[in-house]
């Protein structure tokens, strides 16, 4: 009688392991694929900021913070995980070099700021490379335009806004640099943003600049 207790229980264990659910295999690919993505939620405007117009020293080239290289098809790091319309120019930015003739033949505005030369495209500055073979630029990558400034004054006026807030402690220089990104890049980890540590329209809105 035990032998045959024994043998019955031993039974259903077998069905029981049978019959329980396999682990999904794609579901787990999905799942570690999620966690590369980042939903960014953002908070909202900010309290309004008056744009201003600073007193740059844009005519010399800088000394303090290194020139970026050409990198011909080079992607931003980190863009093809932003989604939505307003990260659409960083996840397709890819820097093209042309002579000055090109540039002026093909956009109506390219103009001069802190040693390097910017075209404007759909409410995006850009850098010009090759629009002069000695040009600095500190960034290489889309900045969102607003109010009609150049790019100087735009992070000129973006380094004063997150001076205000405590996340900058630089010198307001209009030079989109190692830490001016890296306050940028705290400001919209702290507030629900993508970080893209540039000037994008989502953290200008933040900002309460636009």
């Amino acid at each position: 009688m035990r032998i045959f207790f024994i043998l019955i229980c031993s039974l259903a264990l077998a069905f029981a392991a049978v019959g329980a659910p396999k682990k999904n295999k794609k579901s787990h690919k999905s799942d570690t694929k999620k966690k590369h993505l980042v939903v960014a939620k953002g908070h909202g405007k900010g309290k309004p900021y008056k744009a201003q117009k600073f007193k740059l020293q844009t005519k010399a080239r800088p000394r303090h913070i290194q020139s970026v290289k050409f990198e011909q098809n080079r992607r931003l790091a980190g863009s093809e995980w932003w989604a939505g319309p307003n990260y659409y120019v960083f996840r397709n930015y890819r820097p093209v070099w042309h002579e000055r003739n090109w540039w002026n033949s093909h956009y109506n505005r390219v103009v001069f700021a802190y040693g390097g030369w910017y075209y404007w495209n759909a409410g995006w500055w850009y850098p010009a490379w090759g629009y002069a073979p000695n040009a600095f630029y500190a960034y290489d990558g889309p900045i969102y335009a607003y109010n009609d400034l150049p790019p100087d004054q735009i992070v000129a006026n973006v380094q004063s806004a997150l001076q205000q807030q405590g996340y900058y402690r630089g010198a307001v220089d209009g030079l989109l640099g190692p830490l001016t990104r890296a306050a940028v890049a705290t400001y919209q980890r702290d507030h629900g943003l993508y970080v893209t540590s540039a000037i994008d329209q989502p953290t200008l809105e933040s900002l309460g600049m636009i």
